[in-house]
């Protein structure tokens, strides 16, 4: 499992050396990724943005299916849901879990957790589903 999280976590850092995330596990349809929150990425009110929060569920998404198929760079997001739960604590990094649902030839479709570390009650809840490329 090791040698797939660090062949994937090598694949973001060179394709998407603007991503600031951290692939923490791959593994058994899931993925736990993790990103610094800094002030970049808060807006007004002092909570981390929409936009910061949807960037690291994709991520994860990502990386969970990534684990499941391979290194597939064509994988891409078509649609991606997310419902506001709480206000993200500003000084904390922001946690996303992935949950495959579904894995088949096409799509892929899967539920990330989003947290702000340390707190047990998630921050967001993504649903988002991936159109897989012809081999």
């Amino acid at each position: 499992m090791t040698d797939r999280k660090d062949a994937i976590a090598r694949f973001l850092k060179e394709e998407f050396p603007q991503a600031r995330i951290v692939v923490e596990s791959v593994g058994d349809r899931c993925a736990r990724v993790s990103q610094a929150v800094d002030t970049s990425d808060l807006r007004p009110g002092g909570t981390v943005s929409g936009p910061t929060l949807m960037a690291i569920a994709d991520v994860a998404l990502y990386v969970a299916l990534l684990g499941e198929i391979g290194i597939v760079p064509l994988a891409v997001t078509t649609s991606l849901t997310i419902n506001f739960l709480r206000k993200p604590a500003a000084g904390k990094s922001v946690i996303g879990e992935c949950r495959l649902m579904k894995v088949g030839k096409t799509l892929a479709m899967g539920e990330v957790s989003l947290y702000s570390e340390g707190q047990e009650e998630p921050v967001a809840h993504v649903v988002g589903t991936y159109s897989i490329p012809p081999r």
